[in-house]
């Protein structure tokens, strides 16, 4: 009998489906950005409003650059002791062909680089909420240029790249919990805890500026995280992309629900912003368990972190660090939810054969995972503080006293938010103070 003859697997081919959807998600990713911004811009005062979205506007720029200078080298490159990678060939990405593909995928390489490319553009803006009405522009940009260098290039690259440590360990981070929350929530502790409190932290009310404008940032983030999540399995061939889709509104649902119980039984009233805080704490905590856990599943991770982040939020009244627009509360805490929560809840059914603790799995996942969140915390954290010492040793990070009590839009921006000058009739003969100037002097509510 002639011996049987062994085919060699078919190589991928480029498919045209995959790529025009994974440059749809791209687009939906980039949308984040902006939507954060409107987010953040709404919960500060209205001196700050400018600035809170100047800072999230800026790492557009400024990451996209460095992506396409080293930055996707760096992340995704080939390895380097498990702690960074390398490809000269990627450096200015100026040796990529148009239809090469990304490995083990069936989409270009430059589809691939521009989808994580807007990750990356994200984490560093993720940070902003928690140093809002302090921080100079100009300090600000520096800051996002060199943690980006040397946090999140080398921190994607052991989550994601072949070769990281934490890939080869097993960490299971579908879209981002590790890489991107914990990552930037860790971070927005480190500096805080160097550049200080605001001025007034617990002796004024701080309140958001415009609950519409949060709404709205809120929605626009939403919606965009279907791209950042369900893109992060880079086709849609095998229904895993799908599925994450699907939980990721299932979870987004049942933290908003939690959050809004919690608020209702803790503080009497069910509130737009504990609606909005909700969403995003169960996006946060699905990013990286929705492709492992079934969909009753994602109920109990939007549930479970929706209770726990709006618990999480005011932790920062009893340990007294300030932490502005409740990044830690919900980004890092609910990274560290979501993370954890996949050895408990991994079905076996989804992306991977890996099953959790509750689907007779044991506790071997719940380790790596543990391994995961808690290398990835420590590093984000201590390199945080080291990068925000440093440069509020040089340049300095803060505002003036003056600068931030007057306003940080006017200081930094030379601008407002709003014009009032037309408000009103007769405004221009009134010896009493222009509404603008009445909000300026009102330090409570401005």
């Amino acid at each position: 009998m002639a011996p049987a003859i062994t085919l060699a697997a078919e190589a991928p081919t480029l498919s045209a489906a995959n790529t025009g959807f994974m440059l749809i998600c791209s687009a939906l990713v980039m949308l984040m950005t902006p939507g954060l911004a409107f987010f953040y811009g709404g919960m500060v005062r209205v001196k700050s409003t400018l600035n809170m979205l100047m800072m999230s506007f800026i790492s557009l720029g400024i990451v996209t650059i460095l992506w396409v200078l080293y930055g996707f080298s760096m992340a995704f490159g080939t390895d380097s002791g498990g702690l960074v990678g390398w490809n000269s060939d990627w450096v200015g990405l100026s040796d990529i062909g148009l239809t090469e593909l990304w490995d083990g995928t069936t989409i270009p390489l430059f589809v691939f680089l521009v989808f994580q490319m807007m990750f990356a553009v994200l984490t560093p803006a993720l940070i902003s909420g928690a140093l809002a009405d302090r921080v100079k522009f100009t300090a600000w940009a520096l800051f996002v240029a060199l943690w980006a260098t040397v946090v999140y290039f080398p921190v994607a690259h052991w989550v994601w790249g072949s070769g990281g440590w934490a890939f080869e360990l097993g960490v299971i981070d579908f879209a981002g919990g590790t890489a991107v929350h914990i990552n930037a929530g860790a971070a927005a502790l480190g500096v805080i805890l160097v550049i200080g409190k605001r001025i007034g932290f617990k002796k004024d009310p701080m309140r958001p500026h415009s609950l519409p404008l949060v709404m709205l940032g809120a929605a626009l983030l939403w919606f965009g995280w279907f791209g950042f999540n369900a893109g992060s399995w880079l086709g849609n061939d095998d229904g895993v992309g799908a599925l994450m889709f699907v939980n990721t509104q299932i979870a987004t649902a049942a933290a908003v629900l939690g959050w809004l119980a919690y608020e209702k039984i803790r503080h009497g009233a069910f509130t737009t912003l504990g609606a909005a805080s909700g969403a995003v704490a169960g996006l946060v905590a699905i990013t990286p368990a929705g492709g492992a856990v079934t969909p009753l599943g994602a109920i109990a991770v939007g549930a479970v972190s929706g209770v726990l982040c709006a618990m999480a939020v005011g932790l920062k009244y009893k340990f007294g660090y300030d932490d502005s627009l409740d990044v830690i509360g919900v980004h890092l805490v609910g990274g560290v939810i979501g993370s954890l929560l996949v050895g408990l809840l991994a079905s076996g059914k989804g992306q991977s054969d890996v099953e959790g603790l509750f689907y007779g799995g044991g506790l071997d996942q719940f380790w790596k995972q543990c391994a995961g969140v808690f290398g990835v915390l420590a590093y984000s954290l201590v390199v945080s503080a080291i990068l925000a010492f440093l440069l509020d040793r040089t340049i300095g990070m803060r505002v003036s006293e003056d600068d931030e009590v007057a306003g940080i839009d006017r200081a930094e921006h030379a601008e407002t938010a709003y014009d009032f000058s037309g408000a009103g009739g007769g405004a221009a003969h009134s010896t009493a103070p222009a509404p603008a100037d009445r909000a300026e002097s009102k330090k409570v509510d401005a």
